[in-house]
């Protein structure tokens, strides 16, 4: 992922969708876009687009997807919040504080992965999480690097109120700022903390998304009303996503080395980063996944986060601002303005073989 600057994005956002462009219109069609940036769990989507899969599914249905990677991630998110794209990768803390925060009615359609240890809060040298206190913090800020910063900190009893601040650092500029010394701690996502812990005999990880399993969920996330107008638009994407997902659980080199030229690292490197991804290969784990009994606690921490930094749209009156629908008919927030969905009919389609 590239972040250029996650807080003046999220500002923007807020009022994206009415101040620059009309969310995706709600219509019949037959050509749809996709965006995606690159991360471990997102680099699928390159692979769909370049090996003609995503085409081929798409022929079935007798529409088009074209599948468009974008290098600044949260730039990827706005342009689908502003309806430039019927869909985009993002994580479920990004989606509800863009896209679903500033109005946009969204559908996570794919339910890829979660984080196990792909995100890290790396300290230089040696100590544990309570050290961090009167320490500076290198990160993203407001991306969840700033997230997992906090359940850590939270485990020892600490705040960011405890910290010497967080300096916020855009995710192209991490690995130089690890090297100078006024640095001293930083919370990053692969490739980045590979690269960090890999060159850096003192990168000391204290936590990492392993430790809260489930929470930094890896979406596709599509507009409502476009799905709900076009069911063939999610046959094929999902058709096509599990394909792909039956040649990487079967270890297919092939197609994982594409993915990690494509990635920038070789096929050892790629293979290290997928060990500390939860993927769902089958489509039946991410079923679950969606109607899983702690997917709402979550997502009420995710929402009580964003609304403490000031993020979950412009003018939420409270963390229950945006209403959160899931599998089975069961919401969180506020029921009236739902507008992100946990939709997982698609993905149980494709367990079911019905694709």
């Amino acid at each position: 992922m590239t972040v250029k600057n996650i807080l003046s994005a999220a500002a923007l956002s807020a009022g994206l969708a009415s101040a620059f462009a009309l969310p995706v219109a709600a219509e019949e069609k037959t050509d749809f876009k996709l965006a995606w940036s690159i991360y471990v769990g997102w680099m699928p989507w390159g692979y769909l687009e370049d090996s003609g899969i995503m085409d081929k599914w798409a022929d079935k249905y007798g529409i088009t997807v074209d599948i468009v990677q974008i290098n600044d991630y949260v730039e990827s998110i706005n342009q689908y919040t502003a309806g430039a794209f019927d869909g985009v990768s993002a994580t479920n803390m990004d989606t509800l504080s863009i896209p679903s925060g500033g109005g946009v009615d969204t559908t996570a359609l794919i339910i890829g992965d979660y984080s196990n240890g792909n995100d890290a809060v790396i300290l230089k040298g040696e100590g544990g999480l309570a050290d961090l206190k009167g320490k500076p913090v290198n990160l993203v800020e407001l991306s969840v690097s700033h997230y997992l910063l906090a359940r850590g900190l939270e485990t020892v009893g600490l705040e960011e109120a405890d910290l010497d601040g967080v300096i916020n650092t855009s995710d192209a500029d991490m690995i130089a700022a690890y090297a100078t010394s006024d640095v001293e701690a930083v919370v990053t996502w692969n490739p980045l903390v590979s690269e960090i812990t890999g060159s850096n005999p003192d990168a000391n990880v204290l936590f990492d998304s392993a430790q809260i399993p489930g929470e930094i969920l890896d979406l596709m996330v599509v507009n409502t009303e476009t799905l709900a107008d076009n069911p063939a638009f999610g046959k094929a994407v999902a058709g096509a996503w599990y394909e792909v997902m039956t040649l990487m659980a079967a270890g297919d080199e092939e197609v994982l080395t594409a993915m990690a030229e494509a990635s920038g690292t070789d096929l050892a490197g790629y293979k290290a980063q997928l060990a500390a991804t939860e993927m769902f290969f089958d489509p039946a784990a991410a079923v679950a996944q969606a109607a899983s009994a702690d997917l709402p606690t979550t997502m009420t921490s995710v929402a009580e986060f964003l609304f403490d930094k000031g993020i979950l749209g412009e003018g939420a009156p409270s963390a229950d601002f945006v209403g959160v629908e899931y599998p089975g008919g069961v919401t969180t927030g506020d029921a009236g303005n739902i507008k992100f969905r946990f939709d997982a009919t698609f993905m149980q389609m494709a367990a079911d073989g019905a694709l």
